[in-house]
């Protein structure tokens, strides 16, 4: 049993991987704009600001139901990040012990 679902585990390990790392370059990507590093109306960036925006916001609004911003200060990335972190740690411990 635990050869089938190691294939699905590693998938969606990888997946919760892929998206903590969008997570984290949209929050890096944020930083830098609002500190005036990266101007962002040049080139693909408002792209990019948007794609990131348009793949996290529906996840941050969620979780913002729950923790409102205090002070002026949004941690719905950061508790998004270690949800993240504990899913794939979680399904990783899981799948070794379904292997043996």
């Amino acid at each position: 049993m635990g050869l089938l679902l190691e294939p699905f585990v590693y998938v969606t390990a990888l997946l919760l991987n892929l998206y903590f790392y969008v997570v984290f370059a949209e929050v890096i990507l944020h930083w830098l704009v609002n500190f005036g590093i990266v101007d962002a109306q040049k080139s693909f960036m408002p792209r990019l600001i948007s794609v990131l925006q348009i793949l996290t916001k529906p996840v941050y609004e969620k979780i913002r139901s729950y923790v409102p911003i205090i002070s002026g200060l949004d941690f719905s990335p950061f508790i998004l990040m270690l949800i993240l972190l504990f899913l794939e740690r979680l399904l990783l411990r899981i799948s070794q012990l379904l292997l043996g």
